[in-house]
């Protein structure tokens, strides 16, 4: 077993029945369903969600990867760990991994954000206080 203790958060996702292909084993879109829920599972508890409810600003996916691992199967859950990867003066990274019951790596994800006003409808920078919030992940 890996140690993945450098990811910080953590969501456990039940692997539904619609989840699988045609091969019954979960789809690739299911797992990237599984990263976007990881990423809100950050913006949650990271303040990002309720600073765009107060300010209409925000942060906003521009681009997410996923390599493949392992197959995850039904039943059974998937573990979404992440954490903060890069931070640059407009944007920032995030890293997932999606795990099996078994703690076996099954994917790895990359997501970039920008943060984004979302009234103005350009790019800003990342506050201070965001900054900070987001390094302890």
């Amino acid at each position: 077993m890996t140690n993945f203790s450098a990811f910080k958060l953590n969501l456990k996702i039940r692997i539904d029945w619609s989840d699988l292909d045609m091969y019954e084993h979960v789809n690739n879109i299911s797992y990237m369903r599984y990263l976007q829920s990881g990423r809100v599972n950050f913006w949650e508890a990271s303040g990002i969600h309720e600073f765009y409810q107060s300010s209409n600003q925000g942060t906003m996916l521009v681009s997410t990867k996923c390599d493949f691992k392992k197959s995850l199967h039904y039943p059974g859950n998937a573990i979404v760990k992440t954490k903060l990867d890069f931070i640059g003066n407009t944007s920032f990274g995030l890293k997932h991994i999606i795990l099996n019951e078994k703690e076996e790596l099954c994917a790895e994800g990359i997501d970039v954000v920008v943060c984004f006003d979302f009234e103005e409808k350009k790019t800003i920078p990342i506050p201070d206080w965001m900054r900070e919030k987001i390094s302890e992940f």
